[in-house]
């Protein structure tokens, strides 16, 4: 049971200028003003809970701009580069969205290709993700293979992956993905192509793609398991955008057969009946096996169609929420521990967006929080399994999973301000709570993103 301290709780039905007592004195970790120490929604505690890793964007360059991956020791202050792109420009090639792996000292992040320049810069679907273990500290390591040359390569993608996610056990990564070769196809011919979808790799064996400025050979065995098309038919199931997504579970989740499943949850854009577009919570399992090509083509795609999911990837809809008076659900989709619930925002029936949660097998959705105002979103699940938290009228909430009251089950950890924390990440104890603030360091500064932390009594 998490047990946490608090003069108040907060009140479903409290005014918007209600400020709760504060349960614990506010950290600022980090003061550098001259970058954003970005947290990215990411997973970004080291497996020992010690460090946080962030990257240096910009604002005017955002990720392109971020030259360095660092760490900080959320004990003393002390920062370390973990990695350091030299001569770095504002147009590349980048490196940011850092996450470390729960199993070992190892940090995943995007590195935009090596060869952007000024006229062809970092973009979506020119990049890459690199790994970087901390015992060779520096040493790029390149994930995904990159194969942008025709014949392609099973095994490579051709675009850009982005919001690198590890598993439970550290041998897959999950991740969002654009196509260099649907954008291209989309500049030729004026159609929709470039539609962002969701992919896996898996530590299999390396993969091999011819040598340019555009291909990159990766260490790990890539494929996209989610498959979208750009004009789903009104009322299916198909999906013109997949996003927002995660792990099912710590260590996959268990299906009515009793088996377990490696899967990762996801909003899907689908066409209500009248053709307008509403996002809905998927999921998709994932085959132990990604090497075998699917019913829907090549593993690597074609020349005018997106690499196609492996055999015994399924994706299913879980939430149907197009035909209800308030449709859609939004943010990143977040799993329980042990996989038994995923947790979404989306609209109640007064038109508040709350926190839900739904089974991996499907059914009915349980509505979790029942405030007055919308929720902002940061959605996480506590370690423990029986907690989520989220930001609200500019605080970051705890609310305990279960049928008592709501008045009973939410806790404030940080006081009302705006603008209000974002990008808050749970220590694998749960313990600690981190999240960005930006501050200001003078009167004529930027305003610059600070990490901060609450500690749990």
């Amino acid at each position: 049971m998490l047990c946490i301290k608090l003069a108040a709780l907060l009140m479903p039905h409290c005014m918007l200028s209600c400020q709760p007592e504060q349960h614990s004195e506010e950290i600022q970790l980090t003061n550098d003003p001259g970058y954003h120490h970005d947290l990215d929604n990411n997973d970004n505690f080291s497996p020992d809970g010690k460090w946080l890793v962030y990257d240096t964007r910009t604002d005017s360059g955002g990720i392109a701009e971020s030259s360095k991956i660092e760490k900080v020791n959320i004990d003393n202050g002390e920062k370390q580069v973990l990695f350091e792109i030299k001569d770095n420009h504002s147009w590349g090639p980048g490196a940011g969205a850092a996450s470390y792996s729960p199993k070992e000292n190892a940090v995943v992040f995007i590195h935009g290709l090596a060869g952007s320049t000024k006229e062809n810069p970092y973009q979506q679907w020119r990049r890459t993700g690199v790994i970087v273990y901390e015992s060779r500290a520096g040493i790029p390591v390149y994930m995904d293979a990159r194969d942008v040359t025709f014949p392609f390569t099973p095994g490579a993608l051709r675009g850009g992956t982005h919001r690198h996610e590890w598993s439970g056990d550290g041998q897959w990564i999950g991740f969002t993905y654009n196509d260099a070769i649907m954008k291209a196809l989309e500049d030729a011919t004026g159609k929709k192509r470039n539609l962002r979808t969701i992919g896996v790799s898996k530590r299999i064996s390396p993969v091999i793609a011819d040598q340019n400025e555009e291909n990159i050979s990766g260490e790990w065995f890539s494929v996209l398991v989610v498959r979208v098309v750009p004009e789903p038919a009104p009322g299916s199931d198909g999906i013109s955008h997949a996003a927002g997504d995660s792990w099912v579970g710590t260590n996959s989740y268990v299906r009515g057969n009793g088996s377990r499943q490696m899967a990762r949850a996801f909003i899907g854009t689908v066409k209500d009946k009248h053709g307008s577009d509403v996002n809905e919570v998927f999921i998709v399992d994932i085959p132990d096996d990604i090497t075998q090509a699917g019913m829907y083509g090549p593993l690597e795609g074609t020349a005018d169609d997106f690499p196609m999911p492996p055999k015994g990837a399924v994706q299913r809809r879980l939430t149907f929420t197009a035909n209800t008076n308030y449709p859609g659900c939004r943010g990143i989709v977040r799993s329980s521990p042990d996989g038994n619930s995923i947790a979404f925002i989306a609209r109640d029936k007064s038109g508040v967006e709350q926190v839900f949660r739904i089974s991996p097998n499907g059914g009915e959705p349980e509505q979790l929080t029942e405030h007055n105002s919308d929720i902002t979103g940061s959605l996480r699940w506590h370690p423990d399994g029986k907690h989520v938290s989220y930001v609200w009228n500019g605080s970051i909430i705890l609310c305990k999973v279960g049928k008592e009251p709501f008045t009973e089950r939410i806790l404030a950890l940080t006081r009302s301000t705006a603008p209000a924390p974002t990008n808050t990440v749970w220590s694998p104890d749960g313990k600690i709570i981190a999240y960005n603030r930006p501050v200001k360091s003078g009167k004529n500064s930027n305003a610059m993103q600070q990490i901060f932390l609450m500690k749990m009594e």
